[in-house]
């Protein structure tokens, strides 16, 4: 009898570990892009990028009516630029300045009943030699027995970044017995650093949630939630094309106010995108693979480019 007492609360404390797993309010994630996760062994224009991430959702029940999730997002991330090789000393064959891009982030996303989102987010960070993409660079190739990097004292000059970016995202209708839906994705950024708007549409396609649950939109977190996910598990692939309208790229032009870079160029106005994917996500995790095609972003003979990303998340309270 003492032995079924027991066992009857170890199995009372896995329902309730059960239960608390349905609803995580934090989560931590890592994303890396980088063109060699294309398998083309290429090193070049948008080579490398590293993201940590965390998010929090408060007291949804706290929230106005039509409010079915608000969270908050911090990120730390660098961007890594260079032209067509990460060895190219010669500045009259560079095709794309050499750049870095060091920031700290905070955001907010509103996520609405109607499945509409709407996020905004800051940026404060540096570009130019302070954001030790050069340093970052030459490690990662000293460390793992790649090819000695060369060019980087032609660089964009050090400034510091302030960027304003807002997304805004709406579902236009989900069909298939829920298992397919698309919606209006787009953005507008402001600042020294990126400058410019974009409109595409994103199509979802297997076991999805809602956008205000889904792991597409890092929407998976919740506290006291007003509703109920369709899916425990989502697994599902998705496409967005885009249009993008280019104002400013810093990366490309160097510094907006006072440009002493050596090596710039003409930023293309419009460049096209092709978002690719494949999600898997549990209520703890989440694993996502992902290319982006682009045309070419640079008024030079840099070559249209592609890369791709890994991003890992896990959630806990």
């Amino acid at each position: 009898m003492k032995y079924y007492r027991y066992l009857s609360f170890f199995f009372l404390i896995l329902l309730g570990c059960s239960a608390q797993a349905q609803n995580f309010k934090n989560e931590l994630g890592f994303n890396s892009d980088n063109d060699s996760y294309l398998g083309q062994g290429s090193d070049r224009y948008y080579t490398n990028g590293l993201f940590l991430n965390f998010r929090h959702a408060p007291d949804q029940q706290q929230l106005k009516e039509g409010l079915e999730k608000k969270i908050y997002s911090f990120t730390l991330g660098q961007q890594m630029f260079n032209p067509y090789s990460g060895y190219a000393p010669d500045p009259a064959k560079q095709d794309r300045p050499f750049a870095g891009y060091l920031f700290a982030e905070a955001g907010l996303q509103l996520l609405y009943s109607n499945e509409s989102i709407l996020k905004t987010k800051v940026q404060v960070g540096t570009t130019g030699k302070n954001s030790l993409a050069e340093a970052g660079q030459k490690l990662l190739h000293k460390t793992f027995g790649f090819y000695e990097t060369g060019g980087w004292d032609q660089q964009i000059r050090n400034e510091l970044a302030i960027n304003l970016s807002a997304q805004y995202t709406r579902l236009l209708t989900r069909f298939a017995e829920d298992a397919v839906d698309l919606s209006l994705d787009s953005y507008a950024n402001l600042g020294t650093t990126f400058s410019g708007a974009g409109a595409g549409l994103l199509i979802r396609t297997g076991k999805i949630n809602q956008l205000f649950n889904a792991a597409y939109s890092n929407a998976v977190i919740g506290n006291q939630p007003k509703t109920k996910a369709l899916v425990k598990h989502e697994i599902f692939f998705y496409a967005r094309p885009q249009i993008n309208v280019v104002a400013y790229d810093a990366t490309i032009q160097g510094s907006m106010f006072n440009n002493s870079s050596p090596v710039t160029f003409g930023a293309k106005p419009i460049v096209f995108s092709q978002l690719l994917g494949i999600n898997y996500s549990s209520q703890r995790f989440s694993a996502d693979y992902s290319m982006t095609f682009k045309t070419k972003e640079v008024k030079s003979s840099a070559a249209a480019h592609q890369f791709g990303t890994i991003s890992l998340a896990y959630r806990f309270n």
